[in-house]
């Protein structure tokens, strides 16, 4: 924002693995924030941070976020730490803190070390505080014993000073009033919202264009299962049997298996940056001398070692994504002295997060409970986010109703720009959640 004034509001989708911004335009609409210099990624800016060694930084610890973060960790993986996905525990009374270069950053200390680099790689358009900002919510944040409570205390703590008013707003609430800017007529919507970390409803009436109240929401639901947990069913299907896991160790005159917990930790973006510790992989080391086969864990510890984690789940995700256009794709990495290739049916990923979309199905049949409204009630179904693109996702809603009844488009940016149209609104405190 280069003028005297700050822009009336501010959308900000701080999603699990990409974070969008959208300025109201002062005229019933709003554009997105586009972010500036080589290696910019448009108005899509990644949810990832790299921290590394640095004299001229702050207590000897520089950084930077985006796909910047991306360029400098690639750079020098074994020199420095890198984080994604850290929205994922935003709930978590479990995470106190992530220990970096032995200094100790909680989640809010991340988030503003995050929007910090956000705002200087937008090219001054971000420079002055707007009136209102409007934050995106989940409806049902990610992670077990996940505390609301908790979530906003820290959001406030990381948006301190971001914005002079601030409101938090269900996601798909946001989803719903950018779709409702496309619509000519009344109808019933019902908004489903595919993100990495949940995946979240809501029902939402929609009146005639120029209505006081264009949109009305009747109610909403979400669960903790998006994109990351589809990319941990690859992971677990395909790769820890690989790195050991259901494999055994001799302890003394016994035959174990080896703990899972090393498997769920490798397989969790928000604990696997955190496996490159002493202590972590000394105890893998002693597993490896003592497994009955230590060659999958001896390839566990070189990928940490080598800090090759990004590159297998950027591996993962490619697989993903391939799968959504093609009946079969190759899995291909190669990294720390280790190569894994492997090709899979979308018919085995679709049987590997079956129940998933089961538990999905079930969060939609209670934002349609809640709201009193049947399935032939609704008039238009919006799908957004990056995992509406799943085919197995969109056969679901395909059957509840009908391919003439759905809409996609936007789905990475409609959520920010619904939000930025929310805060141009009289009272958009009529749309904020705790």
């Amino acid at each position: 924002m280069t003028s005297d004034s700050p822009a009336s509001a501010l959308g900000l989708d701080f999603g699990t693995t990409n974070t969008v911004a959208a300025l109201a335009d002062g005229k019933g609409g709003s554009h997105l924030v586009e972010f500036a210099g080589d290696g910019a990624t448009g108005a899509v800016f990644r949810s990832a941070l790299c921290f590394w060694e640095e004299e001229r930084g702050l207590n000897g610890i520089a950084h930077d976020a985006g796909p910047w973060a991306i360029a400098e960790y690639l750079q020098s993986p074994l020199d420095s730490r890198f984080i994604q996905s850290f929205k994922s525990v935003a709930a978590s009374p479990l995470f106190e803190r992530a220990l970096i270069f032995n200094r100790p950053f909680r989640f809010e200390d991340l988030g503003r070390t995050f929007l910090q680099h956000l705002v200087a790689h937008a090219g001054g358009r971000l420079d002055r505080r707007p009136q209102r900002v409007i934050v995106g919510r989940p409806v049902e944040y990610a992670g077990a014993r996940a505390d609301p409570a908790l979530a906003r205390q820290r959001y406030d703590m990381m948006l301190d000073g971001f914005g002079i008013e601030l409101h938090y707003v269900h996601e798909p609430l946001g989803a719903a009033h950018s779709y409702a800017s496309r619509l000519t007529e009344p109808a019933t919507v019902l908004v489903a919202d595919f993100g990495g970390g949940t995946t979240d409803f809501s029902i939402v009436r929609v009146a005639e264009p120029g209505a006081p109240r264009r949109c009305e929401p009747l109610a909403s639901s979400g669960i903790g299962i998006a994109g990351d947990r589809f990319d941990y069913r690859i992971v677990d299907r395909l790769l820890l049997p690989l790195l050991g896991k259901g494999g055994s160790y001799r302890s003394f005159d016994k035959v174990l298996e080896i703990p899972r917990g090393y498997f769920s930790d490798f397989a969790d973006w928000s604990r696997l940056a955190m496996m490159r510790n002493r202590r972590t992989l000394d105890e893998l080391r002693r597993l490896e001398r003592a497994a009955l086969d230590p060659e999958p864990i001896g390839r566990m510890i070189a990928l940490i070692e080598e800090e090759q984690g990004f590159p297998l789940y950027d591996a993962v995700g490619r697989l993903k994504r391939a799968l959504s256009s093609q009946d079969h794709a190759g899995f291909h990495f190669a990294g720390g002295e280790v190569e894994i290739s492997a090709e899979v049916r979308r018919a085995d990923f679709e049987q590997w997060i079956a129940d998933d979309l089961q538990r999905i199905e079930a969060a939609m049949d209670a934002a349609l409970a809640r709201a009193g409204v049947e399935a032939v009630a609704i008039d238009r179904v919006f799908l957004t986010g990056g995992s509406s693109l799943i085919p197995a996702i969109r056969a679901i809603f395909d059957r509840r109703f009908g391919e003439e009844r759905i809409a996609t488009g936007g789905e990475l940016t409609s959520i920010a720009h619904g939000l930025a149209l929310i805060g141009e609104e009289a009272n958009p405190a009529e749309w904020a959640v705790a």
